[in-house]
């Protein structure tokens, strides 16, 4: 890459397919319509609201919130910003007014740029406790109010009356080549799971490079199509399904939402996506479904191509199975992936942990998932799999411009380019994270295998210490349990206590279908948290699941919840993690009861 800065990149790829109509950059869907934008089209629209945003007075090094959902607004402000050599700061839309108001307030925002009714009312509401906030910017038009509250569209109008076309490029090249790679581009906010959340320093340096060595670790080419879905303001898909997807030329098609990734899948027909682990859960636990549900001939069918591709999988040396798996092929698994639009190369998987048992039935599948591993702190990327090199369990090599080392303690440590410049205006906790040496403390515990892939096995701050001194990792036991068709969500306690406990939320569908097997029809969702027998037939199949765990790590009792661990209900992080203090004091009081 010879570009050393984001506005650079920018420049960089329109000039690539400048006057080249048949090339979408970005397409984001109005109602049941797809609208596409060309790069000259991005580019023209990302100028004028730079040269538009300097007229309201926004200066460089100035910080400017954005709060919105995916649309291609977004990404017109993060590249104008970008090259205008203001620090945006992009939170998730799902944050309350009053946490957004510590984060403006924090970085001192100057303007917020806001999506809908529904951001702009959380900023209003808050904006008397902002002293520095003088311009909120709305991506929708119709409720921009004229008093400090403009719309992108009257601001890209504002300047679009004053300049000519030629002039406002002039001013986006002038200004743009004044940004330096070591200048701050974004701070992002970490969740804040515990405490109040940090502002993340990230240079151009610090993203640059990290696109830079994913564009020699997995290939991406202009021909490739991308559904992104995952937070833009996060991260992982800021990097890898923004950035990256752009150097390479991809066209990105923009979902609305999550609930419509089903749909889009079968639409777009995308060749590349960037996901977490619980779309791939969701995906195998849909398939297992259809499958209890279907005739007794084609569940053989189906449990017959399963054992013949995890033979393929663990490269049996049987004349017949590529034989036999070509007729798998046939019959299952190509209907499977035909219902992820059939023509992906493969997925990106982050975020979370990706369980061995999900991986596997993706390969066996002919699915490839890519794995990768990193902090926001790490811009984020650490470690990736290869597409060549794929080891489920681990999260492949480290990037080539990325150092790994494993402490004494087993603590993860990286140093590269793409550590971050440390947390905003908190000194402390960034000599705590980053050392005089510049190792970057994860909080991660893990290895490395001899073939030099990272293995995660947890992290560090949850790992439990039992009343008995018993250290143990919750994360494996829950992917364990979770491998039960009961068992939708999970988490394992047991910090501190005598043995270990487990808030369970059931997988509804699978529920239904046993309690329809078992004679009971038309059962309200608050039932399950009372059924004496749904809770023995779940304590059934965990007891067979537990054996090979050592007695201390075992569930030896846990309660069924009713109500899953949502965004919305504040249970879930945005790249959806369970939020374990969040959920320990939603539900303190049942988790006394199991240790009574």
């Amino acid at each position: 890459m010879k570009s050393t800065t984001i506005p650079q990149l920018f420049l960089e790829v329109c000039s690539r397919y400048t006057g080249r109509t048949d090339k979408i950059s970005y397409a984001h869907r109005e109602g049941n319509d797809w609208h596409a934008l060309t790069h000259d089209q991005l580019r023209d629209q990302v100028e004028a609201f730079a040269d538009g945003l300097l007229r309201l007075g926004v200066s460089p090094g100035e910080r400017v919130g954005l709060v919105s959902e995916n649309r291609i607004e977004w990404i017109v402000a993060d590249f104008a910003m970008a090259g205008m050599g203001i620090i945006d700061v992009p939170v998730f839309p799902t944050l309350t007014a009053h946490q957004e108001q510590y984060i403006y307030e924090n970085c001192q925002a100057v303007a917020v740029i806001v999506s809908n009714a529904a951001q702009l009312k959380k900023i209003l509401a808050v904006w008397d406790q902002l002293p520095d906030l003088k311009w909120v910017i709305t991506m929708n038009p119709d409720i921009a109010t004229g008093d400090r509250v403009v719309s992108m569209k009257q601001v890209m109008e504002m300047s679009r009356a004053a300049t000519t076309a030629d002039e406002r490029r002039s001013l986006y090249q002038e200004r743009s080549a004044a940004v330096t790679p070591d200048d701050l581009l974004t701070l992002i906010y970490t969740s804040g799971t515990t405490g109040n959340p940090k502002g993340v320093m990230l240079t151009h340096r610090n993203l640059i490079s990290n696109v830079d060595a994913a564009t020699r670790t997995i290939a991406l080419f202009d021909s490739d199509v991308l559904l992104s879905y995952l937070p833009m303001c996060h991260s992982y898909e800021r990097m890898a399904g923004y950035y990256l997807a752009y150097t390479a030329g991809c066209t990105v098609y923009i979902a609305e939402s999550i609930e419509s990734v089903a749909e889009l899948m079968r639409e777009i027909r995308p060749t590349i996506m960037t996901s977490v682990p619980r779309l791939f859960e969701r995906i195998q636990a849909r398939v297992m479904g259809a499958v209890e549900r279907d005739t007794p001939m084609k569940q053989k069918i189906f449990a017959w191509a399963l054992r013949v591709g995890a033979e393929r999988v663990r490269g049996s040396s049987s004349p017949l199975v590529p034989l036999q798996y070509r007729i798998a092929d046939k019959l299952v698994f190509s209907k499977i992936r035909d219902r992820v639009g059939g023509r992906l190369r493969f997925f990106v998987s982050g975020g979370a942990a990706l369980s061995v048992e999900v991986g596997t039935f993706f390969q066996i599948m002919g699915i490839r998932i890519v794995e990768g591993y990193g902090l926001t702190e790490t811009s984020p990327v650490i470690a990736v799999h290869r597409l060549e090199d794929i080891v489920l369990g681990t999260v492949g090599q480290p990037l080539d411009n990325v150092s790994v080392r494993i402490a004494d303690d087993g603590e993860i440590l990286a140093r590269g380019p793409n550590i971050m410049k440390g947390y905003w205006n908190d000194e402390q906790s960034t000599r705590e994270t980053i050392d005089a040496d510049g190792w970057l403390h994860t909080g991660d515990i893990g290895e490395i295998d001899a073939r030099g892939h990272l293995r995660i096995t947890d992290r560090k701050k949850n790992l439990f210490v039992s009343s008995g001194g018993k250290n143990i990792a919750p994360q494996p036991i829950e992917a364990l349990v979770q491998q039960s068709p009961f068992v939708d969500q999970i988490m394992l306690i047991g910090d501190g206590r005598e043995y270990c406990t487990a808030l369970i939320v059931p997988d509804m569908d699978v529920v239904r279908q046993w309690a329809a097997n078992n004679g009971m029809n038309d059962l309200p969702n608050d039932w399950v948290a009372s059924s004496e027998d749904l809770h023995r037939a779940i304590e059934a199949d965990l007891s067979k699941r537990q054996r090979e765990l050592s007695k201390y790590e075992r569930v030896r009792r846990f309660r069924v919840l009713s109500e899953p661990f949502t965004v919305d209900n504040g249970l879930m992080t945005p790249t959806l993690k369970v939020k374990r203090k969040a959920v320990a004091e939603r539900y303190a009081s049942l988790i006394e009861e199991l240790y009574a």
